[in-house]
């Protein structure tokens, strides 16, 4: 079964983390990514860069469009995995491997809305 595990923390606290904070994070974040992929069981692993961020919300027939990732939350959505799991259990032990201070997950079985696999751009694909 496949799951989402989206990643929510606070950017300020972590532009403070010294390097080696920083760096004891990353570690469990590469371990368990080659983990999973050596069980075939790693899907995309996405980290959403904050700085580029915009909101838009639909009020009275309008889209009204500001900077920045916040959505009435003190965390922001940071990243996300997609994982192969056997069972949601599964899935909740895969993010005691990546929790650091002030984050959050929720994890997610997904479906497919429509079947069908995105291929990785190659340059030279499209024209």
């Amino acid at each position: 079964m496949l799951y989402s595990i989206l990643i929510y923390g606070s950017e300020e606290r972590i532009a403070q983390w010294t390097a080696d904070q920083e760096q004891e994070v990353l570690g469990r974040h590469a371990t368990l990514r080659r983990d999973l992929e050596a069980a075939g069981r790693l899907g995309p692993v996405i980290r959403l860069t904050p700085n580029s961020l915009r909101t838009v919300r639909r009020y009275k027939e309008r889209n009204y469009i500001t900077d920045g990732p916040f959505i009435e939350a003190k965390e922001q959505l940071m990243g996300l995995y997609v994982v192969d799991c056997a069972s949601l259990d599964d899935a909740v032990a895969c993010t005691e491997r990546l929790s650091f201070e002030t984050s959050s997950f929720e994890i997610s079985e997904l479906s497919w809305v429509t079947p069908g696999v995105v291929q990785p751009f190659v340059s030279g694909d499209y024209g």
